[in-house]
């Protein structure tokens, strides 16, 4: 755009001119992140950012009403130098489950708990809660790794953290998400079909729940058992090393090193 390129993850700074009220005023100078460019039925091109230092960056991020934020090209200054450049690794974060199934909320529980703690460049933490649609078409937004949070029972103690790297090849072909349910297994698939095959690498993040509920219960369940509130606590540095591995991983990569 008049030789200027805004990817996702692209720093900029804020320069509204094209409205003047007093969200404008608030916002300029602002240092912000692109999240997607966008086209409405005219042609005309729009920049969606979050801010930076924005506690609810996550719900912009995933396209919430409030903390995202659309300007014009021209509106916008991209930094220089380091600051200003595309992060070289992208990774998502995405806290799935329900919140009223009991154990199943670990996920947004999880996420919520690692939010609060400033991550890496590149790295985006959102809560997704049981709203597949929108993480499948998130997975495909420019990231190079996607970490999901979830409780996933595999016989272990409840409350033991495991990481899971699921093989796509093996996945159903075709899924769609339900609309009141979260099952990560359609999310994948849903996400390769509009990706045409293409999908970032998967990580699963996953919790031995103690309380295991199908959705077909009367009574819905609010609150973690004791095991998996204990931790939620210890997955936050869990994730965070998990993190850090996969960026010197890639980071290696990049460089050719062994």
């Amino acid at each position: 755009m008049n030789g200027v390129s805004f990817r996702p993850g692209t720093r900029v700074r804020l320069k509204p001119s094209r409205r003047a009220d007093i969200m404008d005023l608030a916002l300029t100078g602002r240092i912000a992140e692109v999240t997607a460019v966008e086209e409405d039925f005219e042609g005309q091109v729009y920049i969606a950012v979050v801010l930076e230092g924005d506690p609810g960056r996550d719900l912009g991020a995933a396209s919430q009403i409030g903390h995202r934020f659309f300007f014009a090209p021209d509106e916008l200054e991209p930094l220089p130098g380091p600051e200003g450049e595309t992060p070289g690794h992208r990774v998502l974060v995405a806290g799935v489950g329900n919140i009223f199934m009991a154990d199943d909320g670990f996920g947004p529980e999880a996420a919520t708990a690692l939010a609060r703690r400033s991550q890496p460049d590149g790295v985006h933490v959102a809560d997704f809660g049981i709203r597949g649609m929108d993480l499948a078409y998130r997975m495909l937004d420019g990231y190079d790794t996607v970490v999901l949070l979830d409780a996933t029972p595999h016989g272990q103690p409840p409350g033991t953290l495991s990481v899971i790297e699921p093989d796509l090849a093996t996945l159903p072909g075709e899924g769609a998400p339900e609309a009141h349910a979260m099952d990560p297994v359609k999310v994948i698939a849903l996400a390769r079909q509009l990706g045409d095959g293409d999908l970032p690498r998967v990580l699963v993040v996953g919790c031995e729940p103690e309380i295991r509920m199908t959705g077909a219960e009367v009574d819905v369940v609010v609150g973690l058992s004791e095991p998996v509130r204990e931790a939620v606590e210890r997955s936050v540095s869990f994730v965070e090393s998990l993190l850090a591995d996969i960026l010197v991983e890639a980071a290696r990569e990049e460089v050719n090193l062994p």
